[in-house]
């Protein structure tokens, strides 16, 4: 059962169910051992998040309503991994995943999955809270820059809904992919350099490999059928073109 925890008392089990931030984001947080959710979900509430507690694959798929999900991999039911690759199909819901191992192949690979960040364990409380807060501001709608619903060709980007259409089919993409697409398409025709769009899609302050940009672009092309609709500038950056 995905639980809402009160202030953690130190006690093996958890507290009772309470709101402990009404109008904070909906954070939902996967750990199956309480001796580390428990702190945890303290100490989110106490920085203004509202937050549930899922022990297992199965109660974090069940969940819903959240803004962002924290998720370990070491889950007792199912593969962390298969459990970030079903959020992610679902789209629009951002997902941090917690890690022990922090080389460059695994951190690929949890891009690759559908993640849109990571932080290695042993990690400080300071860092993991930057970057939920990162993650959701990235995820918060642009009203000022970019129309709401935009027509590119064939392809349709919709803000608001934050879903992608290539003709009359929808395509299935990750939060983050959909944060490079319409960060593209703000201005079609134009070279978004790479060190801006890692600024403005990941972070300011990312400290991760710049692989990751080229990774998710080489995904995004995969799934929008035609390599052309992104022109590589080499050592330069991107641009998003409609074929012809």
């Amino acid at each position: 059962m995905v639980e809402s925890i009160a202030p953690w008392d130190g006690t093996s089990g958890p507290a009772s169910p309470v709101t402990s931030a009404p109008v904070g984001p909906r954070l939902l947080v996967v750990e199956d051992d309480p001796a580390i959710a428990g702190p945890l979900v303290e100490g989110l509430g106490y920085e203004g998040f509202r937050v549930q507690w899922a022990r297992t694959g199965v109660e974090a798929l069940a969940a819903s309503g959240a803004d962002l999900v924290l998720l370990d991999l070491g889950l007792p039911d199912i593969d962390g991994r298969e459990v970030c690759r079903e959020l992610a199909a679902r789209g629009g819901i951002p997902v941090i995943i917690v890690t022990a191992r922090g080389d460059e192949f695994d951190r690929i690979m949890l891009l690759e999955i559908g993640a849109d960040d990571y932080v290695v364990k042993p990690f400080g409380f300071g860092e993991l809270v930057a970057r939920i807060r990162a993650v959701l501001r990235r995820g918060s709608p642009d009203r000022g820059s970019s129309p709401t619903r935009q027509q590119l060709g064939d392809l349709s980007i919709d803000r608001r809904s934050r879903r992608v259409l290539l003709g009359s089919a929808e395509v299935d993409l990750t939060a983050k992919e959909f944060d490079l697409l319409a960060l593209l398409g703000a201005e079609p025709g134009a070279v978004c350099r790479r060190e801006d769009i890692i600024a403005r899609v990941w972070d300011e302050h990312w400290w991760g490999s710049t692989k990751t940009l080229d990774v998710h672009v080489a995904s995004l092309r995969k799934k929008l059928g035609d390599p052309r609709w992104i022109t590589t500038l080499r050592g330069v950056g991107y641009r998003l073109d409609v074929p012809r």
